[in-house]
């Protein structure tokens, strides 16, 4: 079992770093309110849906990913520009790791949502349906980056993340695609095991 205690402290410090002189507050906002979703509902069913613990620590570090990327902006995470300038790239790629974890984390809890509440009935199908909600997740969050960019010229940049990239949003898809597909590919047997010690 994961501390509730400790994942708790974790996220509250590292939101209140995160919280204190941002580049831009608003981005900032942006970023990080999936982050408070997520720890409100974490919270919120944590008595009558208790997560696994692989779940729990990949809701953390998802957390932790999106303030991360909240405090600098996506596009100047300082160690991202490091490696950039190592490999002679030029472009920060933090958004990258974002768009990976929002296939990854979201297919393990999907998994667990799905198990549990005996929504499928052929687990052959189980890996399929996970790995499609999660790219209809990342689709949808590309359309809000979308509607951010059209409401506000001021954020539109710093939230969308494209560095000039034109396939920018499509890259962004496929990285969550492969997120979900090795998620569910990898952790299938842990978070099985997990699943039976819960239930």
């Amino acid at each position: 079992m994961v501390h509730k205690g400790l994942w708790l402290t974790v996220f509250v410090v590292v939101f209140i770093w995160s919280a204190v002189g941002p580049k831009d507050y608003f981005t900032w906002f942006l970023e990080v309110l999936p982050a408070l979703i997520a720890v409100v509902l974490v919270g919120a069913t944590a008595r009558r849906f208790p997560l696994t613990p692989l779940c729990s620590i990949l809701i953390l570090a998802h957390c932790v990913i999106l303030m991360v990327g909240g405090h600098y902006t996506y596009a100047e995470v300082p160690l991202f520009d490091w490696l950039a300038e190592q490999t002679g790239g030029t472009r920060n790629n933090y958004d990258k790791v974002g768009h990976f974890a929002q296939g990854f984390v979201p297919a393990i809890v999907a998994r667990e949502i799905l198990i549990r509440n005996h929504v499928i009935s052929k687990p052959a199908w189980l890996g399929f349906i996970v790995v499609s909600i999660c790219l209809a997740i990342s689709a949808f969050y590309e359309l809000i980056e979308w509607w951010v960019a059209l409401l506000s010229d001021e954020a539109a940049e710093s939230f969308l993340g494209t560095q000039g990239f034109v396939w920018d949003t499509q890259s962004d898809m496929l990285f969550a695609l492969v997120g979900a597909i090795l998620a569910v590919t990898l952790l299938k047997s842990l978070h099985d095991k997990q699943l039976a010690k819960l239930l």
